[in-house]
C-alpha cells in the first residue's frame, strides 16, 4: 500500500478490517444456506455470486462514476480543479487520481476506485460554482483521504452483499429457482425462505456499511483538516454545501440520494426522508464540532 502524508487512522483501519471480515462471513453463510435450500439450483447460485462479485470489484468505480454523471476532464478543460488536486497530491505525497466533473447543480463531490491507481475524484458543477478556492481544496482533500485510506474500495466491496441478496430475491420471486429446483414441496419452501434470508442478509450488511461509513466521514474530515492546516475552510464548505441543499429541486435531490454513501455531504429529498434516520454520514453538528476541536489544537503553541 502506498503511504501518504494523510494522518493515519487506526480506528478506521480496524473498522474496515472488521467490516470486511463480517461481510465475508455473512457472504459465505448466505451462499451456503442458498446451496442447501436450493440444491437443484447450485450452478445458478455460483454463477450469479461469482459473476456479480467480479463485476462489483472490477467495474464498480466505472458504474458509480457513470451513474453519478462523472465525466473525466483534462487540465485544459478544468485548470482550477486540476490545479487544486495537483497541489493536494504534492502536499500529501500521493499519486494523482483521475479528475472528473459531474454536470449537476447539487453541490457535492465524491471519490471512487478499487485502488489508488484506478481512483477518480469528481466535483459537481454546483460545487465548483459555489465554493471559494480554499473551501474547494478542503473538500477535495476530504475525498483524496478516502482514496489514500482505501475506504472507498472497502465500501464498494462491502455493499456487494446487499446487491447480491436483492438480485437473488428477484430471481427467486420470478420463479427462476423454482424451475431449476423442481415442482415439489422443497421448492415451495425455498420460495418462502429466499426473501426472508435475503432480507436478513441485506439488513445486516446495510448496518455494517452504515457504521463504517459514518466513521470514515469523520476520519476523512480529520485527515483533510490536518493535511491542509485549515479546518475552518472545510467547516465553511460543509456549512455552505449543507445549507445550499435546501435550494436544490426535489427531483435532483431524489436522483442523488441513492449515492449518498459516496458523497461529501448527503442529499435528502425531504425532511421526513427515511434516509435521514439511516444516514451514511454523521450529523453536520458532529462534523463541525470535530473540526472546531482540531482548529483549537492547531492554534495551540
Amino acid at each position: 500500500m502506498q503511504r501518504s502524508r494523510f494522518a493515519p487512522d487506526r480506528g478506521l483501519t480496524t473498522r474496515m478490517v472488521s467490516t470486511m471480515f463480517f461481510i465475508g462471513l455473512l457472504y459465505v453463510v448466505f451462499v451456503g444456506v442458498l446451496l442447501v435450500v436450493l440444491r437443484g439450483a447450485w450452478p445458478i447460485i455460483l454463477v450469479i455470486a461469482g459473476g456479480l462479485f467480479i463485476a462489483q470489484f472490477w467495474f464498480s468505480d466505472r458504474i458509480a462514476a457513470f451513474s453519478m454523471g462523472a465525466r473525466e476532464v483534462t487540465p485544459e478543460e478544468a485548470p482550477e480543479l486540476h490545479g487544486a488536486v495537483d497541489r493536494l497530491c504534492a502536499l500529501a505525497d500521493m499519486e494523482k487520481p483521475r479528475v472528473a466533473i459531474a454536470d449537476s447543480d447539487v453541490p457535492n463531490a465524491f471519490a471512487t476506485g478499487r485502488s489508488q491507481k484506478k481512483a477518480l475524484v469528481c466535483a459537481t458543477t454546483g460545487l465548483l460554482r459555489r465554493l471559494e478556492p480554499e473551501e474547494l481544496e478542503g473538500v477535495l482533500a476530504h475525498e483524496l483521504s478516502h482514496v489514500a485510506h482505501r475506504d472507498v474500495a472497502v465500501m464498494t466491496i462491502a455493499s456487494f452483499l446487499g446487491v447480491l441478496a436483492g438480485v437473488i430475491t428477484r430471481i427467486g420471486l420470478w420463479g427462476g429457482f423454482r424451475r431449476a429446483g423442481g415442482r415439489d414441496n422443497n421448492a415451495a419452501i425455498a420460495m418462502l425462505l429466499i426473501p426472508l434470508i435475503s432480507a436478513v442478509v441485506y439488513a445486516i450488511s446495510f448496518l455494517l456499511t452504515r457504521l463504517l461509513s459514518r466513521y470514515r466521514e469523520l476520519s476523512a474530515d480529520r485527515a483533510a483538516a490536518l493535511l491542509t492546516g485549515r479546518p475552518s475552510a472545510l467547516a465553511s464548505a460543509l456549512t455552505k454545501v449543507t445549507g445550499q441543499m435546501s435550494q436544490i429541486p426535489t427531483r435532483d435531490l431524489r436522483q442523488a440520494e441513492p449515492f449518498n454513501a459516496f458523497y461529501f455531504a448527503p442529499a435528502f429529498s425531504s425532511k421526513e426522508s427515511l434516509s435521514r434516520l439511516l444516514s451514511s454520514h454523521p450529523t453536520l453538528e458532529q462534523r463541525l464540532d470535530q473540526l472546531g476541536r482540531i482548529s483549537a489544537q492547531l492554534g495551540r503553541p
